[in-house]
């Protein structure tokens, strides 16, 4: 009866068999490969929680959290505090330049000088010491925006083209 009805649909004994025996092996293949994922899988969770209970893992793992939420904090704390740092130091002197002179042409070595401080936008003041036998004396000259509004002795204007491009003198000495 069996045969008369394959015979009918058009198939052979051999065909279904052969058909049965190709499904077979595709399932045997599938479930070996899937006996491969599980091992490997198996094999990764070990090693995750190796030593470890549940809940010393949930342990473990909020601990970080609570190291990287720390870490966070401290971060934004040092970032406010390095723009609170870079706002003060904007009116402190940052720039300095210095010359040596004989402002009377005396004997006795460069007593003299002119000093220029500066802050970052090149403001500040220029300090020019002059020394001879006589005495001593001081002049301070205001300086806004690298300029300044009286007129500049040659000591000066040296000093304050040191100040204002300190890094090109850096790099000629």
């Amino acid at each position: 009866m069996l045969t008369e009805f394959l015979n009918d649909m058009g198939l052979s004994l051999v065909h279904v068999v052969t058909g049965i025996l190709v499904v077979q092996l595709i399932i045997i293949a599938l479930l070996i490969s899937s006996n491969i994922k599980y091992s490997r899988m198996k094999k990764n969770y070990a090693t995750f929680v190796r030593g470890k209970d549940g809940m010393s893992l949930e342990a473990s793992l909020l601990t970080k959290f609570a190291e990287i939420d720390k870490l966070t904090e401290t971060t934004t704390k040092n970032s406010k505090d390095i723009n609170d740092i870079y706002r003060k130091m904007r009116g402190h002197y940052q720039k300095v330049g210095i010359v040596k002179y004989d402002a009377f042409l005396e004997l006795g070595g460069n007593l003299s000088f002119a000093l220029t401080l500066l802050d970052q936008e090149d403001n500040g003041f220029i300090m020019n010491v002059m020394h001879s036998r006589e005495g001593c004396y001081t002049y301070i000259k205001e300086i806004v925006k690298g300029e300044s509004y009286v007129e500049l002795a040659e000591e000066e204007t040296e000093s304050l083209e040191r100040a204002i491009f300190q890094e090109e003198y850096a790099i000629r000495t």
